[in-house]
């Protein structure tokens, strides 16, 4: 049984969200910048409601803390059916396998729920942390991205991962 539940983001997790952002400012440098404040807040959240994105917040459910964000961005329907995969997780929670639990509940929303065929996620190479869950979720190393997005104002590397909804039906029906 999972320890961890996923539900799309509401209006109403802001406060919750900044702060445990802000108590995981130092563990998310520098990887990630999420915000800190409303106006943050409000900024991303208007991107769910105005774009093709969608975020997820993974709680613990013995305290119903919350664990991580997963952000599913830039969905393209048609022939490709595809989106990126971003995540962040909170301090309190860390080294604990909770992320790769809500990793797990992701991959399985955006291929079970929203009907995707692809998920990349985009990872800088000294992310050591975020390497070794996206192993641990099954995505396979496809390539690497010289320069590929700029991070508190420098272009960074990034290494290229991918995971199929073919992967996790596949890995479904071999247990």
């Amino acid at each position: 049984m999972s320890r961890v539940a996923i539900r799309p983001v509401r209006w109403t997790d802001a406060f919750e969200l900044m702060k445990a952002n802000y108590e995981s400012r130092s563990h998310h440098l520098p990887w990630v910048q999420p915000f800190l404040d409303r106006d943050g807040f409000e900024q991303w959240f208007g991107r769910l409601l105005t774009g093709p994105n969608i975020s997820l917040i993974a709680r613990e459910h013995e305290t119903n803390g919350i664990v991580g964000v997963f952000n599913i961005s830039e969905i393209v329907w048609g022939g490709f059916r595809s989106a990126y995969l971003g995540y962040f997780g909170m301090v309190m929670f860390s080294r604990r396998g909770l992320m790769t639990e809500g990793l797990n509940l992701t991959t399985r929303y955006a291929f079970s729920e929203i009907g995707l065929h692809r998920l990349e996620a985009n990872i800088q190479p000294g992310n050591l942390a975020s390497l070794a869950l996206i192993k641990r979720g099954g995505f396979r190393k496809e390539g690497y991205s010289p320069r590929y997005l700029k991070i508190a104002g420098e272009w960074r590397d990034h290494e290229r991962w991918a995971l199929l909804s073919s992967d996790v039906a596949d890995s479904a029906g071999s247990q």
